[in-house]
């Protein structure tokens, strides 16, 4: 059994595994002083997931419980179901990457179409959890914002004392990051900047504003190459395909690169980095990038001002398409001077997982202590 002063046994619970969640996942297990050990899915079918994982990981988890001393659970899955289908009882913490309370419509969907009991999954789970976590402020604000419409929404027997309950027991754990595997800048090679999208290929992420800005800018004879990346599950934006062939001779890298190297080798090249996302609750994929060296020009909006340290706000946050689009053509045409390869290094250097393991660790601490001996770990 773990304690105070000795490793925790983590059940780490993800039943998205893949991306973003992978990458958090396999970090911090690799650099905690706590035992974790990572408890997964496949990262597809996230709605099924929400629905029915719990009945999967009771399954695994119910014959240990006595090597566990606390369960460590991501907002895909449905706590409370986990907690109701195992024999005993185990601290629980719930950490949210994402909510679902608060997630954007798809473009040309109405809301009452959407399934709003994915909202009340994330409550569920949250109520029923010893402490919640948040990945930035921004997207613990804009859980209760939303989710206070959604209750209110409710004909009656609306569970205001439960979001009460809940935002009392919250926090914000920025994300870790790796940034240890980082290859050295590449010097340039004479060639146009390199502009990175390096984000999941979903609505969410507004590729449309992206490649409609690029092409704007290749209309006007602006320099630049173009490098694709990220992951896509299910259903990619057709402006993809539309891109590519009308950018095909910009292309210097298109699609997924899942060898860790090869991506970190592509992160060394590029120049700019550019996020038009509609939601972005972190953004590991542009913390990477930056620590490699480039440019960021990304949202006011969302929770890059609270990510980037306040000297990189000036010249790194935009608002609005127009915006955007002027900054950028300045940045690749030389009109304005890109920020110091290794000072953006240094700008986000706090979320390596050196930094931020200790964070993590310090949290599920603190919950098994609160919460160990009622649950009979202590």
């Amino acid at each position: 059994m773990g304690g105070v002063g000795k490793p925790l046994r983590v059940a780490l619970v993800e039943p998205f595994w893949g991306g973003s969640h992978r990458a958090f996942a396999d970090g911090w297990a690799a650099a905690s002083r706590h035992r974790i050990e990572v408890f997964s899915l496949p990262a597809r079918f996230w709605k099924w997931r929400m629905r029915g994982a719990a009945f999967r990981f009771a399954r695994d988890l119910a014959p240990r419980l006595e090597e566990v001393d606390l369960v460590f659970a991501t907002g895909l899955l449905d706590l409370a179901h986990l907690r109701a289908l195992l024999p005993a009882r185990v601290p629980a913490a719930l950490y949210f990457h994402e909510n679902q309370a608060a997630y954007p419509d798809r473009p040309g969907e109405e809301a009452p179409e959407r399934d709003l009991q994915y909202a009340f999954t994330n409550l569920a789970s949250a109520a029923a959890a010893d402490a919640v976590a948040f990945n930035s402020a921004f997207q613990r604000e804009a859980f209760f914002r939303a989710m206070g419409v959604l209750v209110r929404r409710m004909p009656d027997a609306r569970p205001t004392d439960v979001l009460e309950a809940v935002q009392g027991k919250t926090r914000v754990l920025h994300l870790g990051v790796e940034l240890a595997d980082l290859p050295p800048r590449q010097p340039p090679d004479g060639g146009p900047p390199v502009v990175l999208w390096n984000h999941r290929w979903e609505h969410d992420k507004a590729p449309e504003l992206f490649f409609r800005v690029l092409g704007r800018l290749a209309d006007r004879g602006v320099p630049f190459r173009l490098a694709v990346a990220g992951e896509s599950f299910g259903r990619v934006p057709r402006v993809f395909a539309q891109a590519r062939r009308r950018l095909a001779d910009r292309v210097v890298q298109w699609g997924y690169l899942p060898d860790r190297e090869a991506y970190t080798a592509l992160l060394a090249r590029c120049d700019v980095v550019v996020s038009t996302a509609r939601q972005e609750n972190f953004g590991i994929s542009v913390v990477e990038a930056v620590a490699a060296g480039a440019h960021p020009l990304v949202p006011r909006a969302l929770a890059y001002p609270e990510v980037l340290p306040g000297q990189l706000h000036g010249p790194c946050l935009y608002d609005g398409e127009g915006d955007l689009a002027g900054r950028l053509a300045r940045l690749l045409d030389g009109s304005e001077r890109r920020l110091d390869p290794d000072a953006l290094r240094r700008a986000v250097a706090r979320y390596g997982w050196d930094c931020r393991a200790p964070a993590f660790d310090g949290f599920v601490d603190e919950v098994f202590l609160k919460t160990g001996r009622l649950w009979g770990k202590l």
